[in-house]
């Protein structure tokens, strides 16, 4: 066992190293790194699945206006009969301002599509905000009915993301 009073030496946990690769973590915006060598792995994860943000700049009154305007041309009928069962039916809804995505990669399946139940805590999409891609949970319970937004696209506060039946 003497060998392995050796081995701490060249094994052991070093806090300059953990510190140095946090810094280039953040210097080059990586959210996850893992490395191995010999006994020794270290797994970093930055970036705790946040769920909701702080305050966020009141966008929803530009968006209120839009709506009413859409309502009276006889061509805005298909978009009133899209909008009409949003406003009226239950949405999940953006809680921030960012980049909508459905699926966590593209090559994965979306994280819910029409038909699928959720609850509460269900994860439905990300929202990409300042390089920090943040899961959304749906907050509530019910079956997606329609999916209102495309992977990519620019989302507001407080606007639907998808129906519920």
């Amino acid at each position: 066992m003497t060998e392995e009073s050796d081995r701490p030496q060249d094994d052991s946990f070093d806090l300059d190293q953990f510190e140095r690769l946090v810094r280039l973590m953040d210097e080059h915006d990586l959210r996850e790194v893992r490395l191995s060598k010999g006994g020794q792995k270290w797994s970093l994860k930055r970036g705790a699945e946040p769920v909701a943000f702080a305050a966020v700049p009141a966008a929803p009154v530009p968006q209120a206006a839009p709506q009413p305007a859409a309502a009276p041309a006889p061509q805005a009928a298909p978009a009133a009969e899209s909008a009409a069962p949003a406003s009226t039916g239950r949405t999940i809804d953006s809680p921030a301002v960012g980049t909508f995505y459905s699926r966590p990669d593209p090559a994965d399946p979306p994280f819910v599509s029409p038909g699928s139940k959720v609850d509460a805590s269900t994860v439905v999409c990300l929202l990409e905000a300042m390089k920090v891609y943040n899961q959304i949970q749906a907050e509530t319970s019910g079956t997606i009915k329609k999916v209102l937004v495309n992977d990519g696209d620019a989302v507001e506060f407080g606007q639907p993301l998808f129906e519920l039946e």
